[in-house]
């Protein structure tokens, strides 16, 4: 793999993540501006559906991101380092 090719897979990924990050985001806001009946209805005393779905929102960001700074971490970094001992030769 070169570092054009490289740089293209970085980008494709970072366009989907910050794609599924948006969707899920905006679909939270456009449930509370368009179903606020569905968000109030209570699962349990004192937990809303809009309660979880917020807390949801947050949590899946925090996997989401997890999960592109473990792929940069181990695969990106690697083949980068892999490219540049190639250049040095």
């Amino acid at each position: 793999m070169n570092s054009a090719t490289l740089h293209l897979r970085r980008w494709k990924i970072a366009i989907v993540l910050t794609t599924l990050v948006a969707f899920i985001y905006f679909g939270f806001i456009l449930l509370i501006a368009y179903h606020k009946e569905i968000m109030g209805r209570l699962i349990t005393p004192g937990l809303s559906v809009g309660i979880l779905l917020g807390a949801l929102v947050i949590v899946l960001s925090w996997l989401i991101t997890w999960g592109y700074v473990r792929w940069a971490n181990t695969t990106y970094d690697a083949t980068l380092e892999a490219i540049r001992r190639e250049g040095t030769r």
